[in-house]
């Protein structure tokens, strides 16, 4: 096997593999987007311990979020089945060393995964005095790849990504939506990234990069997996797009209601986290109810999945909710943005980026 460096584009400390043609990356109008860590595969890249028992640890005994795997697999199959695609337009996003690219991709492999690319962040470069600091710094790193990533898609694509709570993923995500759309100048763009640790030669990349993709946002949904326990009404200073979930359960009924998973795609994330991860039904079913009392879930959906888990055994027949569920209000090519009595908007006009408020 050549090189890595022979194999990627480098890009600072933004390395890149891409595994298909870029006609095959231009051609998908909906693509999805994967932080690796903590999100899809159970790993610690936020210290420098954990970051070398990550390098050290075999493909084999790399181990996934609960869920995550059957999900990517119900994902591509329905995808498959409604609109004929052969392919699953995936990317994954890695602080892992590009060292590591062959033993991921073994990874890949043993899950049944072709990804259109992965982006790793050449950490192993930090690893000298002076900066030790950037090993753990990821704001820069990420939002660069995910506007090197935005110059690959088609002009009017649709991007549904995955963060979680142990970064500072949220932020990224909803910083590229602003940076793609322009909600926000280049100053401020300069000002919070400055505050948020990003180097100086960074963010001249990061508005460089602005400058080559179209006015437009890109993001669709961000989820995120709270890997740390973190209040999920925090995340509601990001608007509802953002979504904060506390299993991947919750991701894959969202999924469901949003018409991008059928229900017994459900049902196959719930046995592979009871059978293979330990979680029982009730837990499973305690995070339904989770989900309708948070408003995220909307009647419709509600009483479809209640009807469905009562079938498989899941529900008593007796079962209600601990609130009501609240009736869909906007509903666009079967997409869920807006339900009776929520008042948080889908994407606020403006975003603290700077102050953690709860």
């Amino acid at each position: 096997m050549a090189d890595w460096r022979d194999r990627s584009e480098m890009n600072g400390d933004v390395v890149f593999f891409r595994y298909v043609s870029e006609g095959m990356e231009k051609s998908h109008e909906e693509v999805f987007v994967w932080d690796l860590d903590k999100t899809y595969l159970d790993t610690t890249i936020d210290s420098l311990s954990g970051l070398l028992t990550t390098v050290l640890e075999k493909a084999l005994n790399k181990k996934n979020i609960p869920g995550t795997n059957t999900l990517l697999q119900s994902l591509s199959e329905y995808r498959r089945q409604q609109k004929g695609y052969m392919y699953f337009p995936i990317y994954f996003i890695t602080a892992s060393p590009p060292q590591l690219e062959e033993r991921i991709s073994e990874k890949f492999s043993l899950d049944n995964i072709r990804p259109f690319g992965c982006f790793y962040k050449d950490n192993l470069a930090n690893f000298r005095p002076g900066r030790f600091w950037r090993l753990t710094k990821q704001v820069g790193y990420k939002l660069q790849a995910l506007l090197q990533l935005r110059t690959h898609l088609g002009e009017n694509v649709r991007q549904i990504c995955w963060g979680d709570d142990s970064e500072t993923d949220a932020i990224i995500y909803n910083l590229y939506s602003d940076i793609c759309s322009r909600r926000i100048g280049n100053h401020q763009i300069r000002s919070i990234l400055e505050k948020l640790n990003v180097t100086g030669d960074q963010v001249d990349t990061i508005l460089d990069l602005q400058a080559m993709i179209p006015e437009n946002d890109p993001i669709e949904k961000v989820y995120i997996n709270l890997a740390t326990d973190t209040d999920p009404d925090y995340y509601l200073k990001f608007g509802r797009r953002t979504l904060a979930t506390n299993n991947t359960f919750q991701v894959a009924l969202d999924l469901f209601q949003d018409h991008r998973l059928t229900l017994e795609s459900v049902y196959d994330v719930t046995q592979d986290m009871i059978y293979n991860y330990g979680f029982t039904p009730e837990e499973l079913m305690k995070s339904f109810d989770e989900f309708v009392r948070r408003g995220v879930l909307g009647l419709s959906a509600f009483e479809q999945a209640k009807a469905f888990f009562i079938e498989k055994g899941l529900l008593y027949p007796s079962y209600e909710p601990s609130v009501a569920p609240l009736k869909e209000k906007v509903v666009v090519d079967g997409h869920v943005y807006a339900l009776e009595g929520s008042h948080e908007p889908w994407i606020p006009e403006h975003i603290d980026y700077l102050h953690d408020y709860r």
